[in-house]
C-alpha cells in the first residue's frame, strides 16, 4: 500500500503531460523547419485501423505519452513522403520534463525519435555496432552504440531499447525504450536552439573519441586528484574496450584507494564511476526513483536513489549523496562529485 501511495502523483503528471503534448502536437506550427510536419497524410481505413492498433499496445506497454500523440497527431511520426516508419517511444517517467522545452523543439525531438523505414527488433540485431539509422529530423541521425544477441538486446545513442516490437503491423514498428536519444540539457538548447539535439557520428569510417587526457585533466584542477590519477592508470584499457563512446558521466570521489596502482580491481572501481552518457544533474534528478544505468563495467548498473537530509530530498546514486553537481560540464563529459566512491560490493541503498 505504501508503494502505491509514494507514487499517486505519477498518474496525473501524465496526464498532464499527455494532455499538454497533444495540444502542443496538434497546434499550428511555431517554426518554419516544421512546415512539412503539417502536410496531409495518406490516410485510408487501413492506416486508421493500425495507428489505433499501435496505440493501443503502447497503452498497453505503459507508453500512454506517445500512445496519445499517435492517436491525436500522426504527422509527427508519419508524413505524406514516407510510407513505413519506426517509433522509439519514450518512457513515460523519462517524459515528465518535456513541458519546460518549446513546443518547436518537442515536435523535434519525437521527429528524432522515429525513422522513416520499417525495423523490427530482429532488423537491429542484424546490423553492426556503429551503423546510422535515419530520422525524420533532417541532417540528424541515430547510432546503433551496443548489441547483445545473447540477451537480444540493443541499445541506440547508448539508451537500451526496453520494450522491443511493442507493435509491428503493415509498414509500422513500435518499439520503447528507457530514455530519450538525446540528454535534455536546457543549457545547450539556450547556447544553440539547433544544436540542442545532440547526435552522435556514427558510420563504420567516423569515431566520435572522448577526450581522456581532458578528462583526467578537469578532474585534477577540480580536487579529484586521486580518482584522475586512478583514471590515468588504467586508461589503456577503457578506451580500447569503448572505441564508440560519444559521451560520459563521470562520478569523482574525493578520495579513491589503490590510485596509483595498477590492478583488476582498481580497473573495475574506476569503470563502476563511468557512465556510458552524458547526464546533467538535473537530467538525473529527474529520473524515476531506483533508475538504472548502465556504467562502463559490464553487468553492473548504479542506482539513482533519494534521501533524506535535513528533512529534504537530495539526489543520491547508490544511496552515495551527490555533493557537488556539474563540477565540469561540456559537450562531450561531465564531471560530478560524490561525498565518497561507491563500493563494489554493496547494494544501492534506496530511499
Amino acid at each position: 500500500m505504501a508503494k502505491s501511495c509514494s507514487h499517486w502523483w505519477h498518474a496525473p503528471v501524465y496526464f498532464t503531460v499527455s494532455i499538454a503534448l497533444a495540444f502542443i502536437a496538434i497546434s499550428t506550427p511555431l517554426h518554419s523547419d516544421l512546415k512539412n510536419a503539417s502536410s496531409p497524410l495518406p490516410h485510408n481505413s487501413i492506416t486508421h485501423h493500425l495507428l489505433s492498433n499501435a496505440s493501443r499496445a503502447l497503452r498497453r506497454s505503459g507508453f500512454t505519452v506517445t500512445a496519445t500523440l499517435l492517436q491525436v497527431s500522426p504527422e509527427l511520426f508519419l508524413t505524406s513522403h514516407e510510407v513505413h516508419s519506426t517509433i522509439f517511444a519514450i518512457k513515460d517517467s523519462a517524459i515528465s520534463n518535456f513541458s519546460l522545452l518549446p513546443p518547436w523543439l518537442l515536435k523535434h525531438l519525437f521527429q528524432y525519435h522515429t525513422s522513416p523505414s520499417k525495423i523490427s527488433m530482429r532488423d537491429l540485431l542484424e546490423k553492426s555496432p556503429g551503423s546510422c539509422l535515419s530520422t525524420l529530423l533532417e541532417n540528424k541521425k541515430l547510432e546503433i552504440t551496443k548489441i547483445d544477441p545473447k540477451q537480444r538486446s540493443v541499445e541506440i545513442n547508448h539508451v537500451l531499447v526496453s520494450h522491443p516490437d511493442v507493435f509491428l503491423g503493415g509498414p509500422i514498428s513500435v518499439h520503447g525504450v528507457l530514455g530519450p536519444f538525446s540528454p535534455l540539457n536546457l543549457q545547450n538548447f539556450q547556447e544553440s536552439q539547433w544544436g540542442f539535439i545532440q547526435t552522435p557520428i556514427c558510420g563504420s569510417n567516423s569515431r566520435n573519441f572522448l577526450e581522456w587526457p581532458e578528462i583526467i585533466r578537469m578532474l585534477s584542477s577540480n580536487g579529484f586528484v586521486s580518482f584522475a590519477v586512478g583514471l590515468h592508470t588504467v586508461l589503456g584499457g577503457v578506451p580500447q574496450d569503448f572505441t564508440n563512446l560519444s559521451s560520459v558521466t563521470v562520478f569523482a570521489p574525493p578520495d579513491l584507494a589503490l590510485a596509483a596502482s595498477p590492478s583488476p580491481l582498481l580497473d573495475r572501481i574506476v569503470r563502476f564511476h563511468i557512465l556510458s552518457r552524458r547526464f546533467s544533474y538535473i537530467e538525473l534528478a529527474t529520473l524515476p526513483q531506483k533508475s538504472k544505468i548502465g556504467t562502463l563495467l559490464p553487468d553492473r548498473d548504479i542506482e539513482v536513489t533519494g534521501r533524506l537530509k535535513n528533512s529534504s530530498r537530495v539526489l543520491a546514486v547508490n544511496g552515495v549523496e551527490v555533493l557537488v553537481p556539474d563540477v565540469f560540464s561540456s559537450k562531450k563529459f561531465i564531471i560530478h562529485g560524490l561525498s565518497r566512491a561507491f563500493k563494489l560490493g554493496e547494494l544501492p541503498n534506496a530511499f
